[in-house]
């Protein structure tokens, strides 16, 4: 059995497993009422998985090579964000260690989705 729709690409499971990480870690308090902080790592987060998604039903090699390349720059956007969280909520700190690690596996993925798109635009 192959790979049929972007559920079954194990980059966009893992993408997946980020997001509710990042969703978990926002509820914890006092992080949960920085709005701001919140809203913009979970969108960051969002976006990998989504653009994961969009890249595998894009038709056109072109564009799906676009999308999984903003789908990686958003685990570092992700990324980066997590050291915000860490650096000014203590007590959440210990949960943004691991969705780091969890975000640089994802981007692996995507990068091995860009190298195998790309040698289908030239074999």
């Amino acid at each position: 059995m192959g790979i049929e729709s972007f559920e079954d690409l194990e980059t966009w499971r893992r993408a997946r497993e980020a997001v509710n990480a990042v969703y978990s870690m926002c509820r914890q308090p006092p992080l949960a009422r920085d709005f701001g902080l919140c809203g913009q790592i979970q969108r960051a987060a969002v976006s990998v998985m989504a653009n994961v998604a969009e890249g595998f039903e894009r038709t056109h090699v072109a564009e799906k090579i676009q999308f999984y390349n903003v789908a990686r720059a958003s685990t570092g956007e992700t990324r980066c964000l997590s050291y915000v969280v860490a650096d000014n909520y203590p007590n959440v700190s210990e949960q943004a260690l691991p969705l780091r690690e969890r975000l640089l596996g994802v981007g692996r993925l995507i990068t091995g989705l860009i190298r195998s798109t790309q040698q289908r635009l030239n074999p």
